[in-house]
């Protein structure tokens, strides 16, 4: 793995004078905004000082949540991304892609960015205090903590959510409320020191952000180059608003069954945390 990086990172430092022509087509990761940008432009850690990142790798997780981000994080100078589960032991993620952890959670050293990913198997640790107090204890000393898709809920489920604006994957938006968080429905969020993609593809997008806080510009717009990211999707299916109907209807109905058990947990996760919640509609107030 550090080889690989390596050899990612000094190839990027050779590609430092190209840049990408053109308009960015549909979908790509958006230029930070000003408002946003604060110290973003050159980062906000010295090159000097090294990066400790790491991941929670989870069964039933959606890989991509954790492989997208790890193509862009794991290239950022003097930096060292480490893979944690409970065990040190293989997971599959929710289609079969089997991936291996290379430490428990309690030998993972204070990180500077934490990745959640998310996935179906997110509902499994929702109530999990080993996992919930890692979360948190991380969070405190990190940078920042970045979540992908439904991971953004098991950080509302550590209580890092309260009064924090936050995304999600759609599917699963409107549970926010019930962790505290002002809802965003934008593909990428910052509020502090978190940083929130919304489902599945967007933790590309949110990856190349974290990297320009972290980093600078210019080195996030490397990563992007060497890995090619301007996406041309053959159909504007990719949102609720620009799907046709029937799509929606048919990928609503195949995700019902998950979509009932998270609101569920979503709610004891209300009491748990002292949110308000309306007794007759189990919305939150």
């Amino acid at each position: 793995m550090d080889t690989r990086r390596t050899f990612l990172q000094n190839s990027l430092t050779l590609a430092g004078g190209l840049a990408v022509a053109g308009s960015p087509p549909l979908l790509v990761a958006k230029e930070i905004p000003r408002s946003e940008r604060t110290e973003a432009s050159q980062g906000t850690m010295k090159m000097d000082r090294h990066l400790n990142i790491g991941a929670m790798i989870y069964p039933r997780m959606d890989q991509i949540d954790f492989t997208g981000p790890f193509e862009v994080l794991a290239q950022l100078p003097n930096s060292t991304f480490h893979v944690a589960w409970k065990e040190k032991q293989p997971v599959r993620d929710y289609r079969g892609l089997i991936l291996t952890p290379e430490r428990t959670l309690a030998e993972v050293p204070p990180l500077d960015v934490l990745v959640i990913p998310g996935g179906p198997g997110q509902e499994n640790l929702m109530e999990d205090k080993l996992v919930l107090a890692f979360i948190r204890d991380q969070a405190a000393r990190a940078h920042c903590v970045f979540s992908v898709c439904t991971g953004a809920l098991i950080c509302g489920a550590a209580g890092l959510l309260k009064g924090v604006r936050a995304t999600t994957h759609w599917g699963a938006f409107d549970l926010l409320a019930y962790f505290g968080a002002i809802p965003v429905n934008q593909r990428v969020v910052v509020d502090g020191k978190l940083v929130t993609a919304a489902g599945v593809t967007a933790g590309i997008d949110g990856a190349l952000r974290v990297a320009a806080l972290l980093r600078g510009d210019q080195v996030a717009q490397e990563i992007q180059l060497g890995i090619e990211y301007a996406p041309e999707p053959p159909f504007q299916s990719g949102t609720p608003a620009t799907a046709p109907a029937a799509v929606r209807k048919a990928v609503e109905a195949r995700i019902a069954g998950l979509t009932k058990d998270r609101l569920s947990t979503a709610r004891r996760v209300a009491s748990r945390l002292g949110i308000p919640v309306k007794a007759e509609s189990g919305s939150p107030q």
